[in-house]
């Protein structure tokens, strides 16, 4: 636990405020005699930099527990032969060679070679994104890449059907798992926009306060005041320059952004991944599990050349069949030549814990019939199952025969080219008759409108036969054809809604799977990724074949892109090269396979409900919900999020300008003392600034943020238009300050050399330049809420928060001039109502300044939107 905290220390910021606390450390050992106030000075400034730590380490500790969940995911125990018994050995303890038996619902242990295989299938989801299970084979197979081999198994995916026996030829780390999680591991977490930026603002603004620091000490020393008094007086500059409530605002500003993502069911484990998604320029987001809910639906049933129309998706069996009587049959057929099961929720909640046990295909079958009111229990007691000829890759059918009273039957389902060649006749509602060449067409023109529209189809046969144990030629040969079936991976519902907003914000989005092409355009174009007739369809084999600038070349292209059949190895790739063009990427994902890309991303977006331990470890931000939709609301707070953190910049750095202006105001002027020590510029910094700065971050996004285009990467918190505005607010205030610091002092009568820290002239002018600051800055807070709309128009009351927190910044600052215990502490005097008056009065300027300026802005901009072009 140490490093991570530790390192809250090594951030430039950080480091700035323990030089500046050892510094003041330093000037309270060399004066003489030792004022307590400049011990209290340093001894705020550490524990400013104490709070900043606590904060960040509170924040960040659990973002980097990928290797534990890796070895959560991987099953404790599996089932071998040694010897020839059958033993349950913990799965650390397999080595290659130990043969493995597999049966559904098995978790796989290794990497292994399949040499026995009854009906086996097994979900690879976690490793290649595929939402289908796949079978697997004890044949030989060409050769390939690994995960393409259908002989064999690999660690981290499930046995979803049937069983069988494995060879172990790789454990461990040196498993197709294992490589994965060596990439997650190597990955190096990518700093965000707002850090390289902070970090910049951090060292400029150390440069600025040491020169100045210098500057002023070479400046006072040859007037005949000591080193340690010069000192003390460069030191007042300095701490005048760096603002100590910066990164305690900024920290608890984004943490104000994770609570109000927290509430739209977006859980943000590191503090800057609130701002990164806001300024995200490409969202490379994965199909199964993010864009679809991962669970295969039928929409349509054909018959009888009419489509029937399937409501509900998911497993849940809620929803219905358009007109069902005539297909009750079909789905009777295709139900009982099924081996999956259906599992209902374990309590009375939670539809969406619907499960399918065995083949998601067979599982959607099931919904559909238990859609249309069959009991599919009840069909199996009155027709049991006697024999069956398994699915395999060469026929592309699975046949199954039951016993239907005195006579047997054949239920047929596969490839509708296949399973049609094989048909001579066809039923439509309950009326049979030869399959001719017209029904023949009309069937096969059925069969690809379906597919056309991203469906998977089955076709469904059925035929009556003599005896229960037909040959395998027998049982599909002269078939009645039923009818077809088509099923998808829904899209969620929320998603279109969501892809159009990120296109309307500028966003780029690239699906990245590791799906088949035509089943990744198809759900690209169902949410809307894909709007153009021809997109730009890249496979990993493809990728393989580029080097790092045609890949680029291929990423600048405008055309709208489909990464398919993609490995961990290409994701990360391609979002490096996305980097290297100055892009600012988001990766969205669930699986293992995900996890390197999630972590190398500059914002990885992790499912919560759906998505592996590792993914969610890997990401920065975790979505609860598992919806893309909320990605689009994450933007719109991240923008915000990004707006209020310039305006409480703006903020800040005005005051820091209204503290040194009078500074180096009375060097030049030869006047012995400073208008503002360092314990009154603490006192605002930490005391004055830090609330109205925390209410300045928790304003509401603007209205137009998603319509505007994501900023660059290389766009700098201190742009012209920054700097400008606060040397515009800062300049006015110290005009002010110096006004009405020099005014009282000039008013006395009494020559600058005679002046010294008890006096009670003196002491009333630095409260006056405190109060000067203090309240130049609430109207400062009310000016930067807007850049160029008018305050009145955005409503005073509408931040109650920030009108509050100027009220105690203003509290504050009375009970530093009345109470005597902290007139001691800041040597301040107390103030009167026209005193009140006159700071009141120099207060406002800045908020009127700032008006005249925004309404010039407005009335430049109508007047260019009204010029002819």
């Amino acid at each position: 636990m140490w490093r991570p905290l530790m390192a809250q220390f090594t951030d430039l910021f950080a480091v700035v405020l323990i030089v500046a606390s050892g510094i003041t450390f330093l000037a309270y050992g060399l004066q003489e005699p030792r004022d307590v106030g400049t011990l209290q000075l340093a001894v705020a400034i550490l524990g400013v930099v104490v709070l900043n730590a606590v904060i960040g380490f509170a924040q960040e500790y659990s973002a980097e527990r990928t290797a534990q969940a890796l070895e959560a995911m991987v099953p404790h125990t599996c089932r071998v032969l040694r010897g020839g018994e059958r033993l349950e050995l913990p799965a650390r303890e397999l080595v290659p060679g130990d043969v493995v038996l597999l049966e559904a619902g098995d978790a796989v242990s290794a990497d292994c070679r399949v040499v026995e295989a009854h009906e086996l299938a097994v979900n690879n989801a976690p490793l290649t994104g595929e939402s289908n299970a796949v079978g697997r084979t004890a044949d030989a197979v060409a050769a390939g890449p690994p995960l393409q081999a259908r002989n064999c198994v690999f660690m981290g995916t499930d046995v979803v059907a049937g069983s069988g026996r494995a060879v172990v030829f790789a454990t461990g780390p040196t498993t197709e798992f294992g490589r994965i999680y060596r990439l997650a591991a190597a990955a190096p977490r990518q700093k965000t926009p707002l850090q390289l930026q902070v970090a910049l603002m951090a060292r400029r603004v150390a440069g600025a306060a040491l020169a100045i620091g210098a500057l002023m000490f070479a400046v006072r020393l040859p007037a005949g005041e000591s080193v340690v008094t010069s000192f003390v007086f460069a030191l007042g500059v300095m701490v005048a320059l760096v603002p100590e409530g910066l990164p305690a605002t900024l920290s608890v500003s984004l943490a104000i952004g994770v609570r109000r993502m927290a509430r739209r069911h977006a859980l943000i484990k590191q503090l800057l991944a609130v701002e990164a998604l806001g300024s995200t320029t490409v969202v490379c987001t994965d199909k199964t599990g993010t864009l679809t809910q991962a669970e295969m639906t039928v929409t349509q049933v054909w018959a009888g050349g009419a489509p029937h129309p399937v409501s509900g998706v998911g497993y849940a069996p809620d929803g219905e069949v358009a007109d069902a009587a005539p297909v009750r049959e079909l789905l009777r057929v295709a139900g009982l030549c099924c081996n999956a099961r259906l599992v209902p929720p374990a309590g009375p909640e939670g539809r969406e814990h619907w499960r399918v046990l065995g083949d998601t295909t067979e599982g959607a079958l099931l919904v559909v019939a238990a859609k249309a009111g069959l009991d599919l229990d009840t069909e199996e007691s009155a027709a049991p199952r006697v024999t069956e000829f398994p699915f395999d890759s060469t026929r592309k059918l699975m046949t199954t025969v039951h016993k239907s009273g005195a006579r047997y039957q054949a239920c047929v389902k596969g490839a509708p080219v296949e399973l049609l060649a094989r048909c001579t006749d066809v039923e439509w509602e309950g009326r049979r008759g030869p399959l001719t060449g017209q029904e023949r067409a009309a069937v096969v023109g059925a069969s690809d409108a379906l597919a056309s529209q991203g469906l998977r189809v089955l076709a469904v046969a059925r035929r009556e036969l003599d005896g229960p144990r037909p040959t395998q030629d027998e049982a599909e040969s002269g078939l009645t054809l039923l009818g077809l079936v088509g099923m998808l991976d829904p899209p969620r519902p929320e998603v279109t809604d969501a892809v159009a907003a990120c296109r309307g914000a500028g966003i780029r989005i690239v699906m990245v799977t590791g799906d088949h092409p035509l089943t990744g355009e198809a759900v690209a174009r169902r949410v809307g990724i894909v709007r153009r007739p021809d997109p730009l369809v890249v496979t990993g084999t493809r990728l393989d074949t580029m080097d790092d600038e045609a890949l680029d070349a291929l990423l600048a292209e405008p055309s709208e892109l489909l990464l398919c059949r993609v490995s961990p190895e290409h994701k990360m790739r391609v979002v490096t090269a996305f980097q290297r063009r100055g892009e600012v990427v988001a990766v969205t994902g669930d699986g293992a396979n995900d996890a390197p890309a999630l972590k190398h991303a500059d914002i990885g977006v992790a499912m919560g409900a759906s998505g592996t331990d590792v993914a969610r470890e890997a990401a920065s931000i975790v979505l609860l919900d598992d919806s893309f939709a909320s990605i689009a609301t994450a933007v719109r707070l991240g923008r915000s999020v990004y707006q209020n953190i310039r305006k409480f910049l703006v903020y800040v750095f005005s005051s820091n300008i209204g503290e040194l202006g009078p500074i180096l105001a009375a060097a030049f002027a030869g006047f012995p003392l400073v208008p503002i020590s360092a314990v009154q510029i603490l006192a605002i910094d930490l005391g004055s600034d830090v609330m109205p700065a925390l209410a300045l971050g928790a304003e509401r996004p603007e209205p137009d943020v998603m319509d505007r285009p994501p900023r660059s990467r290389h766009e700098r918190l201190f742009s012209l238009a920054v700097v400008g505005r606060i040397l515009f607010l800062g300049g006015i205030q110290a005009l002010g300050v110096c006004a009405v610091f020099f005014w009282h002092i000039h008013s006395s009568g009494i020559p600058f050399d005679d002046f010294t820290e008890d006096s009670a002239v003196y002491q009333k002018a630095v409260t006056l330049a405190q109060g000067s600051i203090v309240l130049s800055q609430f109207f400062v807070s009310l000016a930067v809420r807007t850049e160029r709309q008018s305050i009145l128009k955005a409503g005073l009351l509408s931040n109650r928060a920030l009108l509050a927190a100027g009220g105690l910044g203003v509290s504050l600052m009375a009970v530093i001039s009345y109470l005597p215990p902290l007139q001691a502490v800041f040597n301040t005097a107390p103030l009167n109502a026209a005193d009140w008056a006159v700071l009141a009065g120099l207060g406002i300027m800045p908020l009127l300044a700032d008006e005249a300026r925004k309404a010039w802005l407005r009335r430049r901009a109508e007047r260019r939107k009204g010029a002819p072009r």
